[in-house]
């Protein structure tokens, strides 16, 4: 049962999320909050003994915050979320809004199994400095979870969340994919604002986008490998997990397709697509245990918390030239080496 100050929370939050000024961004009468950007999704970096580590998340943040990002995305797949008790993924959250500032924008993910974890959640995300919640598809259930049962969750959540609601479809980790009928009914909610779509279905993010076109609603890329397709087809921005290593070029891309400068951003699409590859790579040995690799080039300390087994790992001189290449001019010593 949700207790009475978390009752108390949601009644006081809810008229303050449902106005036409959320958060202290004002969109417009009647409109709903702008979310348009690159978001990087923050990691969670661990001690030696397997605790958060705060110092080098808020390290990585003051590394992060040179960049032009529309805001950071916390407590996403890229920061292991699941492995963290409730009161870390609030704690994390926390920290992060006191060392941003405050025009850029926290995303957090407040998703959970249930309805009332994922509200109770989101109510005290929101208390602790969250400025919209991204809810994952509960996913233990996928084979019941139709679209009639994701629109009631979502919808109950939206109703009672003191902040914006984005969904969040990732089928790579959940093994599913919130459907196109149910995201369409769902945008018509007053407090549902966007998604997230991480499933790399560019044909899918048009048809959302095309659906959803009379609403207010947002479609964000998951990924740095699709972001010019998901430009091209009416995408929004993006969170973009490449951008936590290559923040200037992902950002630099954003700017090429909402300049029309479409040829100049598909010769950086291009050369993104074998980094984030690398990257998504990384990642997974990464969460073995192998964080000797990415500490130069992130300057983040990772040991991850439930993956301490050991793994082959395979080359990786290759990425590390292509990051010293895109880092040095832009990708034009790469260019020419290919």
């Amino acid at each position: 049962m949700l207790g009475p100050r978390v009752w108390s929370s949601v009644r006081q939050g809810l008229s303050r999320a449902l106005s036409s000024t959320v958060g202290g961004w004002a969109s417009g009468e009647g409109r709903k909050v702008d979310i348009s950007g690159i978001y990087p999704p923050v990691t969670t970096p661990f001690t030696a003994t397997a605790e958060v580590d705060y110092g080098k998340l808020e390290e990585n943040l003051h590394k992060l915050s040179t960049f032009p990002f529309r805001g950071f995305v916390v407590q996403g797949s890229n920061g292991e979320f699941p492995f963290l008790t409730s009161s870390e993924r609030l704690e994390v959250v926390s920290r992060v809004r006191q060392a941003l500032p405050r025009d850029k924008l926290l995303l957090a993910g407040s998703g959970c199994e249930s309805t009332q974890a994922t509200v109770e959640m989101t109510v005290s995300m929101a208390q602790v400095g969250a400025d919209a919640a991204m809810v994952v598809t509960p996913c233990y259930y996928h084979g019941r979870m139709n679209s009639a049962a994701l629109i009631h969750h979502y919808t109950k959540v939206a109703d009672l969340s003191p902040i914006p609601v984005v969904l969040y479809s990732v089928p790579a980790n959940t093994g599913l994919d919130l459907p196109v009928d149910a995201v369409v009914t769902l945008s018509k909610h007053p407090n549902i604002v966007g998604i997230k779509d991480s499933g790399g279905d560019v044909t899918r993010i048009g048809l959302i986008v095309h659906k959803t076109r009379r609403q207010d609603f947002q479609v964000l890329a998951g990924s740095a490998g699709f972001l010019l397709a998901s430009y091209a087809v009416g995408a929004v921005g993006g969170v973009c997990a490449l951008a936590n290593v290559l923040g200037a070029q992902v950002c630099q891309l954003e700017r090429l397709c909402l300049t029309g400068q479409w040829e100049d951003a598909q010769k950086l699409q291009h050369r993104l697509i074998e980094p984030n590859t690398a990257r998504s790579t990384l990642s997974q040995h990464l969460k073995r245990g192998k964080s000797e690799i990415f500490r130069p080039l992130c300057g983040r300390k990772l040991s991850s918390r439930y993956f301490l087994f050991p793994s082959s790992f395979p080359p990786y001189s290759g990425f590390r030239e292509m990051l010293r290449l895109l880092e040095h001019d832009g990708g034009q010593a790469w260019e020419e080496a290919c």
